[in-house]
């Protein structure tokens, strides 16, 4: 079984698509923020445990700009590819970040 910290990537990226389409679905942007906020929250987390605080903080930069980022840049390719573009990023940066810090 993998550790937690193997799906701290997955965690993210689930927290960048998630927090959109709650927020899409529902028509409620704050509900979209909420999961946003607690997947990165729990990422954070497990960036912390794995690889330490400074990672962390990082990484958690990165979760922020990733999110802040998908806006302009569905407006260049679309909102769907734009999140999911940006969540595969996160994905990548928490993978290099943490991969070998078990």
């Amino acid at each position: 079984m993998p550790s937690t910290r193997n799906l701290s990537p997955a965690i993210a990226a689930a927290g960048l698509v998630g927090g959109y389409a709650v927020a899409r679905w529902t028509k409620k942007r704050p509900l979209g923020g909420v999961v946003l906020a607690v997947a990165g929250g729990v990422a954070a987390r497990e960036w912390q445990q794995a690889a330490g605080a400074k990672a962390a903080a990082a990484l958690t930069g990165a979760y922020v700009a990733a999110f802040a980022g998908s806006h302009p840049l569905a407006k260049k390719i679309g909102a769907w590819p734009a999140v999911f573009s940006v969540a595969g990023a996160m994905a990548g940066a928490a993978y290099a970040v943490t991969r070998n810090a078990e």
